[in-house]
C-alpha cells in the first residue's frame, strides 16, 4: 500500500438549488470565481500538492464538468486562426494528463460518506484526499498541500479545521479534542453538526481532508447519521483510535462558496488579488462607498 497520497476525490453531484436560478442549466461547479469555475479552483491546488489521480463524483446535468477538462477542438481552432495563443494557453494547461481524471455517478443523493464511497474501487486502501469545490480557500501554500505536508509528518488522518461561531456549529461537523488551539490537534471525537450548547468545541472540518483507505469499510455498513444520511463524519469517526487522527490549522482564508454572500465574498477577495484586474476591482469597490 503506498503511504503516499496519489488520489483525490471531488464529491460534485449536488444540485446547487441554493444558487437557482444560475444552476437551473449549469452545475454549481461551474460557477466562477473571477474568470475559472470553482471545479478549476479545486483540481488546480490538487495537483499543487502532488495529486496523479482525480475522481469527479457526479450526477445527472453534469456533463459541462467533463468538457471542461477535455479538449474543445473547434475552440482552439478558431483561436489558432486568429492567433491568440493567450487564450489557447488559458483553455489547455490546465488540463490532465490523458486518464487522469474518472467520472462516477451518484445515482442517489445519500449523502457526503455515500458519495465518497462510491469512489471506493478506483482507491483501494491507500490514503487519499478529498475536496469540496464549495470551499475555497486563498492561501500562500494551497491548502490541501498543507495537509499533504502534515499526513506526511503524522500519518493517519488529517482533516482541515477552522473556529466557527458557537451559534454556527450545527451546520458543521466538530471536533472534540483536547488542544483545539494547537496548529495541529487531536481529535477523539467527532460530532455532525451538533447544536451549540452541546457541541465540544467551535473548532469545525472544512472541506478537505487526507483518510485513510479504511474508511471505506465503515462507509459499506451506509449507517444512515443526521439529516437522514449517509455522513462521512460518522464514518470518520470509527478510525479514532485505531490510528492517528488530527484537526490542521490551515494558513488561509477559507470561504464557503455554497452560499452565495461566501460566493460573493471570494470573487471580491480573488478579484483584488489578480495580477492583471487587481486595480480595475479596487477603483470599482471604491466607487460604491
Amino acid at each position: 500500500m503506498s503511504s503516499r497520497v496519489r488520489k483525490a476525490v471531488f464529491p460534485v453531484a449536488g444540485l446547487g438549488t441554493r444558487f437557482l436560478p444560475a444552476t437551473k442549466a449549469i452545475p454549481k461547479e461551474m460557477l466562477t470565481i473571477v474568470d475559472k469555475p470553482l471545479i478549476q479552483y479545486a483540481f488546480e491546488e490538487a495537483v499543487a500538492a502532488g495529486i496523479e489521480e482525480f475522481i469527479l463524483i457526479t450526477g445527472r446535468g453534469k456533463q459541462a464538468l467533463e468538457d471542461h477538462f477535455d479538449i474543445s477542438y473547434e475552440l482552439q481552432r478558431t483561436l489558432e486562426a486568429r492567433g491568440k495563443d493567450d487564450a489557447i494557453e488559458q483553455i489547455t494547461e490546465y488540463l490532465p494528463k490523458p486518464g487522469a481524471i474518472k467520472y462516477v455517478r451518484q445515482t442517489e443523493a445519500l449523502g457526503l460518506g455515500h458519495a465518497i464511497w462510491c469512489a471506493r474501487d478506483m482507491i483501494g486502501d491507500e490514503p487519499f484526499a478529498i475536496l469540496s469545490p464549495d470551499d475555497i480557500v486563498q492561501a500562500q501554500t494551497p491548502c490541501l498541500k498543507q495537509l499533504v505536508d502534515a499526513h506526511e509528518e503524522v500519518g493517519g488522518n488529517v482533516v482541515a479545521v477552522m473556529d466557527v461561531p458557537r451559534e454556527m456549529t450545527a451546520k458543521y461537523g466538530i471536533l472534540d479534542t483536547p488542544n483545539p488551539d494547537d496548529r495541529l490537534a487531536d481529535v477523539r471525537g467527532l460530532v455532525e453538526k451538533p447544536a451549540p450548547d452541546v457541541a465540544p468545541s467551535t473548532l469545525s472540518i472544512i472541506g478537505r481532508y487526507v483518510l485513510d483507505g479504511a474508511v471505506f469499510a465503515e462507509l459499506d455498513r451506509h449507517e444512515v447519521g443526521a439529516g437522514g444520511e449517509i455522513q462521512l463524519t460518522d464514518a470518520m469517526a470509527k478510525l479514532i483510535g485505531r490510528m492517528p487522527f488530527h484537526g490542521l490549522r490551515f494558513e488561509g482564508t477559507r470561504f464557503d462558496c455554497g452560499t452565495k454572500e461566501g460566493w460573493f465574498a471570494a470573487n471580491v477577495a480573488f478579484s483584488l488579488a489578480h495580477p492583471t484586474l487587481g486595480e480595475a476591482a479596487r477603483a470599482t469597490i471604491d466607487s460604491y462607498r
